[in-house]
């Protein structure tokens, strides 16, 4: 009953995080993008844009009224009154998180990578559940390919029963919660929309730079300009911009070695680790397709997230790995 209330609730986040309040900037139809850093222009942002920007003057060219929006220094949660719970909620405090460290720090990409960092610290505890279940299930993968064997054969209604019983016996055994091991899964993707949403509708943030890159520009955006073709791809590599390129493949390498550091949670026989395998090779291969078109700022965010989950996955197996040497050496 707990898991399920568990559950629930976090599905109602990722309702709350789908239906989000981003609304852009639009002109017969087509949204309006930025043609310095084809950034697409969101019409119910927080705060002002800096006015003497290419941004603003976008903005007041297509008549969207930003003068009676605070400027992003003065922003609070309270600003603009009420926009429902998931903007109300979430969407205002983080932003305004993000924009409190940028002016701190004076760098909004800097800014980024700590509110991940802090967020990632708070939910530590779920996620190093979440590790630690991937860390078990490698230990009852033998236990489990062995239960295979013995009832791959035995398809009968008390067979399964029986083979469910021994299951859980060795789940048990491993101190494995299969629940608690997707917490920390349905936990990413509101707070991935949260993130999302609040650097779109941050004009300090996608009108700042780190590290040379802008943070509202995307790879895509950076290399193909507003149109897709070979030659701008190659006027991209006479102006610069084709350090973008390297973006999306920090994201892949990021996301590989996440996804394998967490491998655990393996099929209980070689086929089903065969399937698990071939399905995480597809969402990285995805994920960094996805990529060419995120803004600077999210794959700041993401790769930041992957870099954590990796470090945070060697302590633990260099942990446990310590624990259960410390236990053989007892015996």
């Amino acid at each position: 009953m707990h898991n399920k209330k568990i559950l629930i609730v976090l599905l109602l986040l990722v309702t709350f995080s789908l239906t989000g309040c981003t609304q852009y900037v639009k002109d017969d139809g087509k949204v309006v993008k930025e043609p310095t850093n084809g950034q697409s222009l969101v019409s119910n942002i927080l705060c002002q844009p800096d006015p003497d920007s290419k941004i603003a003057k976008t903005y007041e060219k297509h008549e969207v009224d930003i003068e009676k929006l605070p400027t992003c220094n003065k922003f609070t949660p309270a600003s603009g009154g009420y926009e429902g719970i998931w903007s109300t909620v979430f969407i205002k405090p983080l932003s305004w998180l993000i924009i409190q460290l940028g002016e701190l720090v004076k760098n909004y990409g800097l800014a980024i990578i700590l509110v991940t960092l802090l967020i990632r610290m708070i939910i530590f505890p779920i996620s190093k559940k979440s590790a630690m279940q991937s860390e078990g299930m490698k230990e009852a993968s033998k236990d489990l390919q062995r239960l295979e064997e013995k009832y791959r054969n035995r398809q009968s209604q008390q067979d399964q029963m029986m083979k469910a019983q021994e299951m859980m016996q060795i789940y048990k055994k491993h101190n494995i919660n299969p629940m608690s091991g997707c917490l920390f899964a349905f936990i990413q993707m509101p707070l991935f929309f949260a993130f999302l949403e609040s650097l779109y509708r941050i004009p300090a943030v996608f009108e700042g730079n780190f590290l040379g890159y802008n943070l509202g520009t995307s790879p895509f955006s950076a290399l193909f300009g507003t149109s897709f073709s070979f030659n701008n791809l190659i006027d991209s590599f006479g102006n610069g911009s084709w350090i973008y390129i390297l973006l999306p493949i920090a994201v892949g390498l990021a996301t590989f070695f996440s996804f394998k550091m967490n491998s655990g949670m393996s099929g209980s026989n070689p086929e089903q680790e065969k399937q698990m395998k071939l399905m995480m090779n597809m969402m990285m291969v995805f994920i960094t397709f996805v990529s060419f078109t995120m803004s600077t700022s999210i794959i700041i965010y993401w790769i930041t997230g992957s870099l954590f989950t990796i470090i945070q996955s060697l302590i633990i197996r260099r942990h446990k790995n310590a624990r259960d040497s410390k236990k053989r050496s007892q015996k």
